[in-house]
């Protein structure tokens, strides 16, 4: 398997560095800090084709590959987590299965707007009483004519406060031996019965607004189900192996800009008269982080290059996945060792690495839920 980027991708990662140096990373912090919602951010990345980046041009995407996405992710993640993963939900989880399974009428209204960056999308799965088993959610939707009711709440729901459109997922049929089957819905913000809640307050990822959205006799027309009544499930779990592709590049984005800092502080910093970068316990975490950063990267590329040939990879990015985002835990971890008691402190951006850091290893499937799907894939047959 090749991973020299071509020169398209090359291009691709050079413009989202320098925006990301120039325009993303210096209000990091001050985001961080204010919780604000990076609007002017966004808007930017609409205009360089960052919000749809593998959606054809003719429903208003870049027409790229996932690997250029993910490139991306890892560069905007690098500077703000917060701005990388508003930029990923509304990649992996709203575009890429509006695209997979909308219909024509759904793509050129919906998803043509939101892959262009005209608006946001989110996506609702996660619910109060129903995570990682998403067999269990309470939402339902009950058919009447024209249409469907829908009652129910989601929670966590990344770019719930600010987003234009909603992929919900409820329960639409349940047998007597009570198996259930799931339908995917596209909800509008403003329809009648469906209320987003203002954001969470949260330990990372500050900008990034989240909310609990519900849904009391909510209506929607037949047109606005996604794919065929009864594959809901199928839909969530097929945008899920795309999405945690999007989640392993943000964890690589934010373990990166750990080690570069923790590099940086380590050849200036000095103890017993020399920098601490020539002491060999220093040198041994550096070589450790570097490591387990490539690893990481490794994988998700070859995870995305699997996505690209259309070929099943939910294996391959649940192990993405896992080990960047455990990889991230670690190297922030160190980062914060090697600063010391610097790194504890709000005045340098490893804190802040670190506290962004946890998340990945939770949304989109623990890490628990990856070992089970790795496992799964190891024992079939």
């Amino acid at each position: 398997m090749n991973f020299e980027l071509n020169d398209e991708q090359r291009m691709v990662r050079d413009t989202a560095r320098d925006f990301a140096n120039r325009e993303i990373a210096p209000k990091a912090a001050e985001l961080d800090k204010s919780e604000r919602w990076p609007a002017e951010i966004i808007a930017k990345m609409a205009e360089l084709g960052f919000l749809g980046m593998a959606i054809p041009t003719e429903y208003g995407g870049a027409g790229l590959d996932t690997m250029s996405y993910a490139i991306v992710m890892e560069e905007i993640s690098a500077a703000c987590a917060s701005s990388g993963v508003i930029m990923s939900v509304n990649n992996s989880l709203f575009c890429d299965p509006v695209y997979k399974f909308g219909n024509e009428q759904q793509k050129q209204e919906i998803l043509a707007p939101v892959a262009s960056g005209q608006v946001l999308g989110c996506f609702g799965l996660t619910e109060p009483m129903s995570g990682s088993d998403a067999q269990t959610m309470a939402t339902v939707a009950k058919k009447v004519d024209g249409g469907w009711v829908i009652n129910g709440a989601k929670n966590w729901i990344t770019n719930g406060p600010h987003a234009e459109y909603l992929i919900v997922f409820a329960i639409t049929e349940r047998a007597e031996n009570g198996r259930v089957k799931h339908t995917a819905f596209l909800v509008k913000k403003g329809t009648a019965g469906f209320t987003q809640n203002p954001r969470d307050h949260k330990l990372g990822i500050k900008a990034a607004h989240s909310c609990t959205l519900f849904f009391q006799d909510c209506f929607v027309p037949d047109s606005a189900v996604v794919g065929n009544v009864g594959d809901g499930f199928k839909i969530a779990m097929a945008t899920l192996d795309g999405g945690r592709i999007g989640i392993a590049c943000q964890a690589l984005g934010i373990a990166r800009a750990a080690l570069e800092a923790a590099t940086a502080y380590a050849k200036e910093r000095k103890s017993f008269g020399k920098p601490i970068a020539e002491h060999q316990a220093i040198q041994f975490m550096l070589a450790d982080m570097a490591t387990h950063l490539d690893a990481a990267r490794l994988l998700t590329w070859r995870a995305a290059a699997m996505k690209d040939a259309k070929v099943r990879h939910s294996a391959e990015s649940a192990q993405a996945k896992l080990y960047a985002s455990e990889a991230a835990t670690r190297i922030t971890h160190k980062a914060i060792q090697i600063f010391g008691g610097y790194g504890y402190s709000t005045e340098y951006p490893v804190e802040r690495h670190y506290r962004d850091a946890r998340i990945t290893e939770i949304y989109e499937g623990t890490s628990e839920i990856q070992r089970i799907v790795i496992a799964a894939n190891l024992l079939k047959g």
